[in-house]
């Protein structure tokens, strides 16, 4: 059985020849693979780091998990879709209302695994049925505004617990890193939340010093005087040991909260997969059921022992860009950096003390760029909001979302905030649509340009 572990040397294995690229299949010499593996786990340093802190979760597991995560994922799709998996950022606000809700970090585990159970099944469908079910069910106004109200629900996290730790350090960590975004090129401008995170740590020791305590509320919400920068931990932190293990529990209004999130990693990995195969030159349409199982199996494995999920990352997609070298064994020399980074507590205790103002800063810039990106979706689609059939579902369910509207059943259960908008969005717009006169329905065509090309894809293999 192929697993897709054997690699040809790329030419000299030093430097590819002006235009050439280095191929899933092939590499570079071992050492310089061993970069490029660096440089990819850096790339999801930002993301990776700050989402399993937000989530409350062990950093040092999760960063172990993703190379767990990411093995999985190049055996499963047999090493012809190069990918990073890691921490995924769309489950921040889901484990912020479940621990709202009185929930724990096994509550958080145990919704998120049920997610990763759906995703392993929707990606089984896909490979049984084709992409085109995903986009019957979830077309781009759909993915769109579910994307939106994910991102934007974060914002009272920001505003409330974040942002008034430390003000000021908030606001230059923002502007720093929207800078960074901005002006960098290349692999820096990949890696600016990274950066921002460096830059963060750096002003808050220098106001440390310089203006001493701040009086501020901490990260439990006392309001005492404290230090920007802890790094009391880092001290008493081993420098090998293994990370903090937990079992997940499970709760139907946590699972509740957290199932809408399949919407947007099912998105992710479409959008994954077609843009690595533009890159590569090598159609991988037969791949994307694979890989969206894979993803849902390295999230179930992550979970299950109390680690956050995970999803393939775009940071990394940018470094093939850069580098145009492909070679998934440079993805496995990254997984075994993650898993030598998980062993180390002294490292998750660094991630740990990142001030509350940096993450304040950061998360101003992050969530919104999460919550753009249903914007994005909507651009790329040709979505047209003129229509009232995608203007009304997408309208009512962003707003439940973003404010956390909630609906009560009884006593014991309620619907609110990302659960109960996508249900809006999705039964909405599916509802609607069966009642809307012909015209609004052929205004914008049913499937974006991407499914279009799968489905043509399913088409030619069957003909």
């Amino acid at each position: 059985m192929d697993l897709g572990v054997r690699w040809k040397l790329h030419g000299d294995g030093r430097t590819p020849a002006p235009g050439a690229v280095v191929r899933p299949d092939e590499r570079l010499s071992w050492p310089r693979t061993a970069g490029l593996g660096a440089q990819h786990v850096v790339a999801m340093f930002g993301a990776s780091f700050v989402a399993p802190v937000l989530m409350g979760l062990d950093p040092n597991l999760a960063i172990m998990m993703s190379g767990v995560a990411t093995i999985v994922f190049l055996l499963a799709t047999r090493g012809r879709v190069p990918s990073y998996l890691g921490c995924s950022l769309s489950f921040v606000g889901v484990a912020a209302v479940i621990r709202a809700q009185g929930g724990t970090s096994a509550t958080v585990t145990g919704a998120v695994f049920v997610v990763g159970v759906a995703l392993f099944l929707v990606g089984l469908a896909v490979q049984r049925f084709g992409a085109r079910i995903i986009h019957a069910t979830m077309p781009p106004i759909v993915t769109g505004a579910v994307v939106m109200l994910i991102g934007f629900n974060l914002a009272p996290v920001t505003a409330s617990t974040y942002w008034p730790q430390d003000q000021w350090t908030a606001l230059l960590v923002m502007l720093f890193t929207g800078l960074a975004v901005v002006c960098l090129r290349g692999f820096w401008s990949r890696v600016a939340i990274f950066l921002g995170l460096v830059f963060g740590y750096g002003i808050s020791w220098v106001l440390d010093r310089v203006f001493g305590r701040i009086h501020s509320v901490d990260a439990s919400g006392k309001v005492t005087d404290h230090w920007r920068l802890d790094l009391s931990g880092v001290a008493d932190a081993d420098w090998i040991g293994l990370p903090t293990f937990h079992g997940p529990s499970f709760e139907w209004s946590a699972i509740l909260v957290a199932l809408p999130v399949v919407i947007a990693l099912v998105a992710e990995n479409a959008g994954h997969v077609k843009a690595v195969g533009e890159m590569t030159g090598d159609p991988l349409d037969d791949k994307l059921g694979t890989a969206i199982s894979a993803d849902g199996v390295g999230s179930m494995l992550s979970t299950a022992v109390g680690g956050p999920p995970n999803t393939t990352y775009s940071e990394n997609i940018g470094v093939m860009a850069a580098t145009r070298v492909y070679s998934t064994a440079a993805y496995w020399a990254a997984a075994g950096f993650a898993l030598l980074f998980g062993v180390c507590p002294k490292f998750g205790a660094v991630v740990a003390a990142i001030p509350g103002g940096v993450l304040g800063g950061i998360t101003v810039i992050l969530y919104g760029m999460i919550g753009l990106l249903g914007a994005q979706i909507w651009i790329n689609a040709e979505v047209d909001l003129r229509n009232p059939l995608n203007l009304v579902p997408a309208a009512a369910g962003i707003i439940i979302g973003v404010g956390n509207v909630s609906l009560e059943f009884g006593d014991n259960f309620s619907l609110s905030g990302i659960a109960l908008g996508t249900l809006v969005v999705i039964t909405g717009y599916h509802a609607l649509r069966a009642f809307a006169p012909a015209h609004l329905k052929t205004q914008a065509p049913l499937l974006d340009e991407g499914t279009s090309r799968y489905d043509e894809g399913d088409q030619r293999a069957k003909s």
